[in-house]
């Protein structure tokens, strides 16, 4: 058995985690809304359509914030469809996902929604097919109090109060070509930061999030993200990122090892937004907002055979593994290793769409795979993302050299006292004995090790089979003298957790 050290102390700070590093997402995609959180007539089904037993898992998974309405649904959607009666909704052609839209949610619906589940909203506004005007109109509708056309037009649809909406996205991914008026760097900048102007002008609270480039292999990343900074550093506060790893060649080893590029993804950023603050002379250090990051390519054959022009078809529905959940969890993991500047992060999706919930029409709900590592770093990776300094024994694959075996971050809550050390052996074929020296953390002992694995890295959780993946708590692990000692099986993703006696 292979043999890994690590050093956790609570001087080593990276820097505190915010809550909205457990975020997610929901677009009008598939069947994300319609079908997903939203199924009027269903035995679950609440007085405004809303799927309970949904509810009841965006609840257990303590998600702070959700994306919406887009992704790429954003940049052709005219938000005034989704407003005022319900039977006077227009239903459009979206052309983001060759579908048809039919509007019966939309905005307030969606207020209305993460208040249910506890999640403030990230709103995103159209900068493909429309403009600062729009993007002005719609936070006053959103939250400005009263007495204006556009605030008394959503007191008239029956929300009295502003819904204060704090954090906005400024359209979506705007450099591919794939998006409803895509825009070069310079203009797609110009637009930005009128329309962070306007938007600010109304409401000086907000928070507004400039697109980066819409991925690490796109032709215009770095370049994109320089040319936006130097319109919009002023005017913003996060920079997005957007990042999805897949296992197309069937090579688990490659696949596990993906965060490596997740790691100098975010340094590369990092340093670009740094060079802007250098050029600009400015005192502020722009932060990040990783909002779409996720596995994805299960479905990608099966949404070739989707039919166009059909309400709420099952787009982008993958069945997850266990190995896509270990995948998840390093991808955490990398999210923990920056919280000083990753402010913000939204898992993509979170219902049925690349998503840790599922559900059928008409039937149950369940978990999938990614949904508990996602659920433990919620629930326990809150306080201060601490730096483990690791020794790990490395391995080669068909697509990566040097890999550590042991992959691992450590949060502390010094309120509550409590330490939580997330930790994935990358071995495909046997344990990972690791050795922690603990010993600023005189009287801890150990609460609990959860671990999530099996002896079958393809294995998914299905609504014949909801629990075939699930977390136990067997972990191996002791504390003696300020030294954990512990055995992680393999291919595992793992949660110790370590509380003051």
């Amino acid at each position: 058995m292979n043999k890994a050290s690590m050093i956790v102390d609570k001087e080593f700070v990276i820097g505190t985690v915010d809550p909205r590093l457990y975020g997610s997402f929901i677009e009008h995609v598939g069947r994300a809304v319609y079908g997903g959180i939203y199924e009027p007539g269903h035995p679950e089904a609440d007085e405004r359509g809303f799927r309970r037993d949904v509810i009841a898992l965006v609840r257990e998974l303590r998600v702070p914030i959700v994306r919406y309405p887009g992704g790429n649904f954003v940049s052709g959607y005219e938000w005034e469809d989704g407003v005022g009666p319900a039977a006077a909704r227009k239903r459009r052609l979206d052309l983001a996902w060759a579908a048809v839209e039919t509007n019966e949610v939309g905005t307030n619906e969606f207020a209305s929604w993460a208040e249910k589940v506890g999640a403030e909203v990230m709103m995103a506004v159209n900068l493909g097919t429309r403009g600062p005007a729009d993007a002005r109109n719609l936070i006053e509708y959103c939250n400005h109090p009263g007495g204006t056309y556009w605030s008394d037009l959503r007191r008239s649809h029956g929300y009295e109060a502003p819904h204060k909406f704090k954090t906005w996205c400024l359209g979506n991914e705007m450099d591919g070509p794939w998006q409803i008026g895509g825009k070069t760097a310079d203009e797609y900048g110009r637009a930005a930061v009128e329309t962070a102007k306007l938007m600010k002008w109304v409401d000086p609270s907000i928070e507004l999030v400039a697109c980066g480039s819409s991925m690490r292999d796109m032709p215009t990343f770095g370049q994109w993200e320089d040319t936006v900074l130097d319109h919009t550093y002023d005017q913003v506060d996060y920079l997005s990122l957007h990042a999805y790893y897949g296992n197309r060649k069937d090579d688990t080893a490659s696949f596990v090892a993906k965060t490596l590029e997740m790691d100098d993804y975010i340094h590369s950023v990092i340093a670009v937004c740094d060079y802007a603050k250098a050029k600009k002379r400015s005192k502020k250090t722009m932060m990040l907002s990783f909002d779409e990051w996720n596995v994805w390519y299960h479905s990608a054959d099966a949404d070739r055979q989707i039919e166009r022009w059909t309400i709420a078809p099952p787009r982008i529905e993958d069945a997850y593994t266990l190995e896509d959940a270990i995948v998840v969890g390093c991808m955490i993991i990398s999210l923990l290793k920056r919280a000083d500047r990753i402010r913000m992060a939204c898992i993509a999706q979170l219902v049925n769409v690349i998503a840790p919930i599922m559900t059928a029409n008409g039937g149950d709900a369940w978990r999938q795979t990614i949904f508990y590592p996602y659920m433990h770093a919620s629930l326990y990776g809150r306080g201060v993302s601490l730096k483990p300094i690791i020794r790990s024994p490395k391995y080669d694959s068909a697509a990566y050299t040097d890999v550590p075996y042991l992959e691992s971050a450590a949060v502390y809550d010094e309120e509550s006292e409590q330490l939580t050390i997330f930790a994935v052996n990358r071995d495909l074929k046997e344990g990972l004995e690791v050795e922690a020296d603990l010993r600023q953390f005189a009287g801890y002992r150990i609460a609990e090790h959860l671990v999530l694995d099996g002896p079958d890295p393809k294995a998914r959780n299905t609504e014949v089979q909801p629990l075939r993946v699930t977390p136990h708590a067997g972990g191996s692990s002791e504390l003696r003298d300020g030294r954990l000692r512990t055995i992680l099986p393999k291919l595992s993703w793992n949660v110790i957790r370590l509380t003051k006696v």
